[in-house]
């Protein structure tokens, strides 16, 4: 499995982006998919999930309420949409995929590079 995402920026507080992370070498829909994004100086945190068919989400409490994950399974593609950025949400966000939605949270069995999200206040 390999995960290219893109999107990434520097982005005023309270604004909006869209992350996107293509998925290529397996079977896209057997796999559920994730976003994860690591602070400076911090360990990398969960940020929300999605389940092969798309109809289970999960999300952190830090993000909830602002960010959207999404697929489409004609494209191999997720996405993250984020709104109502904050400078707390500067990170590097990275996708990340697994065949089992449980893992794909904690410990997924696939990780894509980082893509830079940067918030001024």
């Amino acid at each position: 499995v390999q995960l290219q995402a893109s999107g990434g920026g520097l982005v005023q507080a309270g604004g909006s982006l869209r992350l996107s992370c293509a998925f290529s070498g397996r079977t896209f829909d057997s796999y559920a998919l994730g976003w994860f994004r690591q602070a400076p100086g911090k360990e990398r945190e969960f940020a929300a999930a999605i389940s092969w068919s798309g109809g289970s989400t999960r999300y952190a409490d830090s993000v909830k309420g602002r960010f959207s994950i999404s697929r489409d399974n004609a494209k191999n593609t997720v996405y993250l949409q984020m709104n109502s950025l904050k400078s707390e949400d500067t990170a590097v966000y990275y996708c990340a995929a697994d065949e089992r939605y449980r893992a794909v949270a904690t410990a997924p069995d696939y990780w894509g590079q980082g893509t830079q999200v940067t918030v001024s206040s």
